[in-house]
């Protein structure tokens, strides 16, 4: 079988260093092998019928593959690529920017060395005729294919090509021509000299810092290229000082003579393994005729309704909404140096119909927070980059020294948001989404996305608990309440604590040390919960008893004093059992008669959320699947 790939095209490139770099490197066609996907990016073996390598499409190329124009086992013609290393090994791969399809997938792959030895000089001499429709244009008789033809690849000193290419051109453009740019997908610790054009996507404050090896200055940028590839380049001291007045947001620049690391996903801010530091001998300048086509800034939106998977994580969110309200400046006194500091609160909606309040720290809440106060009647849309997500009334969001506000940004996603708060959500009812969590508490209180657990996870570990308090959210089924239980207390109507009633008649509080006339009652009670792996007994008092029983302590007290052939008392009872909810719950030990105990009380309860729910149970497929493999 005759084939249209270049011959001995892989081999020609790898052991001529400067071929991916020269203008008049010839076309060359290989067979893609392997195609596989990881991430948003294919890799694949290049193979030109006797050698193979290792290779990576680009994100930009991914479109090709998913529409079925490259295949596997088909044809394509490299028209920019790159050559580069493995990590510290010395295998090389082909990163390949830009390709075209030339044919379909073969029915199998090429192997010429696999013919016999009569066959190979009709394979190797490639009956080639010219075609009639174009004189510059190849037939491969035996395929079929058209192949354009290569072009003389002519050898140039490094010399040659400094002179042809640089003329009077400006130092950045300069850097570009020295030093070929790279993708930052192709970027690894272990890699020489490289140059990259990026635009300043993100820039955060100079911030300040004293630990032990003394006193500082540090700031950060987030880069992103043609490919929409980011990473995170940190300045500490001199470089920081440096750089900071010359990265404006926005702008793009060609960069060279920075570190990689791999990066701290404490402080880590957009999708990247990797993280860049420059110093003070960095190459840092300004392309300022060049044109990248890269959004402005790059958002990853997450809905408010799903904030609660990420309270008191460490990974930072981006968000989208439509400004309801917007709090006066107030200054709050900073633990860590008594310093006070400028904070204002916003409260932001979107289709989800929640709301969440947002706190702007120092300039933000200067600046752009007066912005917002002075426009909060127009009902504007902001994007904010870089949010820390808290438990505070269970869900809040607070702004960190890289956040960046941009108050109505061009872009899909806030038309979309303002055209549907206009037509319906200005007019819808909205819940903030802390009201199905937890509230804020040092008693261990978060989202009921954290902690997920199984009551067999606590049944199953009886020492749970032993030396403080543990907490868990899990989700389960009221299945029993047991009717001649002590389901309350008399209470103070003043500090809530338990009353005795006195001689004459009212009713004595010890804690407020007075006499009322009334009091009220308050839930302590006890409901065995169910869910597929077991069972156990949770404690509940007023507020969480409220929720699973539908009504106050005195409500339900009435209903068992009116008595009657309708039992009242018993439909509420069983109205509450077999209905499923979101516990969050704390794992004590007490000991009874001698006997240490476990003890599960309720701190928290909220209603299925089945979206969120789903979510969930999604991405713990996903971890497992990962896992696996």
């Amino acid at each position: 079988m005759a084939t249209s790939v270049t011959p001995d095209a892989i081999s020609s490139v790898l052991s001529n260093p400067s071929f991916d770099s020269s203008s008049d490197r010839p076309e060359i066609v290989v067979q893609v092998v392997d195609l596989k996907p990881i991430g948003n990016r294919y890799t694949f073996n290049a193979n030109d019928g006797k050698t193979r390598v290792k290779a990576m499409f680009t994100a930009s190329i991914a479109p090709e593959i998913i529409s079925g124009n490259i295949q596997n086992l088909g044809l394509i013609r490299l028209i920019d690529f790159m050559v580069n290393d493995i990590s510290s090994k010395s295998t090389k791969y082909f990163l390949v920017t830009k390709c075209e399809a030339v044919a379909p997938a073969l029915d199998s792959e090429i192997n010429l060395e696999s013919k016999s030895d009569e066959e190979a000089p009709e394979l190797k001499k490639q009956k080639l005729e010219h075609s009639p429709a174009n004189d510059d244009a190849k037939i491969d008789v035996s395929t079929g294919i058209t192949l354009k033809p290569k072009q003389e690849f002519v050898a140039k000193s490094a010399s040659q090509i400094m002179s042809e290419q640089r003329g009077n051109a400006a130092p950045a453009a300069r850097m570009a021509m020295t030093r070929r740019v790279h993708p930052l997908v192709s970027l690894n610790p272990y890699q020489g000299s490289w140059t990259i054009k990026v635009r300043v996507t993100n820039k955060g404050v100079m911030r300040n810092y004293k630990n032990a090896r003394g006193e500082g200055c540090v700031f950060n940028v987030e880069l992103t290229d043609e490919e929409g590839t980011q990473i995170q380049a940190t300045m500490f001291n001199d470089a920081a000082r440096k750089f900071y007045e010359r990265f404006q947001l926005g702008k793009v620049y060609y960069i060279s003579r920075g570190l990689l690391k791999l990066a701290n996903k404490q402080f880590k801010t957009v999708q990247n393994d990797y993280e860049m530091t420059l110093n003070e001998n960095s190459e840092v300048e300004e392309a300022s005729n060049e044109e990248m086509f890269v959004p402005e800034r790059k958002f990853n939106f997450v809905p408010i309704e799903e904030l609660g998977m990420y309270v008191n994580q460490k990974e930072l969110i981006d968000l989208i909404g439509v400004v309801q309200s917007v709090s006066p400046t107030m200054s709050i006194r900073r633990k860590t140096d008594n310093e006070m500091i400028p904070k204002r609160d916003i409260t932001l909606a979107d289709e989800s119909k929640k709301t969440v309040v947002v706190s702007l720290w120092n300039d933000l809440a200067t600046g752009i927070g007066q912005e917002l106060l002075d426009m909060a009647d127009k009902s504007p849309v902001i994007a904010i980059k870089s949010l820390k997500v808290g438990d505070f009334q269970g869900v809040s969001l607070s702004t960190i020294s890289r956040s960046n506000v941009v108050i109505n940004p061009e872009s899909p996603e806030a038309k979309k948001l303002k055209s549907w708060y206009d037509s319906e959500g200005k007019e819808t009812s909205m819940s903030s989404i802390g009201s199905g969590m937890s509230p804020s508490a040092k008693n261990g209180s978060r989202s009921m996305y954290t902690d997920r657990v199984v009551l067999s996870h606590i049944t199953s570990n009886p020492s749970l608990g032993e030396e403080k308090p543990v907490f868990f959210s899990t989700r389960g089924y009221i299945s029993f309440i047991k009717p001649d239980q002590t389901m309350w207390y008399q209470a103070c109507k003043t500090c809530n604590k338990k009353v005795t009633e006195a001689m004459d008649s009212g009713y004595w509080c010890e804690g407020c040390q007075k006499k009322d006339e009334e009091c009220s009652l308050r839930y302590i009670m006890v409901v065995k919960v169910s869910d597929s792996t077991g069972e156990t007994w949770f404690s509940s008092f007023n507020d969480e008893a409220e929720k699973i029983i539908g009504c106050s302590a005195d409500e339900l007290n009435k209903l068992r004093s009116e008595g009657g052939e309708t039992n009242e008392f018993q439909t509420k009872l069983k109205e509450a059992t077999w209905s499923s909810h979101i516990f969050r719950v704390s794992v004590t030990q007490n000991e009874y008669n001698g006997e240490k105990r476990q003890r599960v009380t309720v701190k928290g309860v909220a209603p299925i959320d089945f979206a969120a729910e789903t979510r969930l149970l999604l991405e713990g497929i996903s971890k497992k699947s990962q896992a696996s493999h």
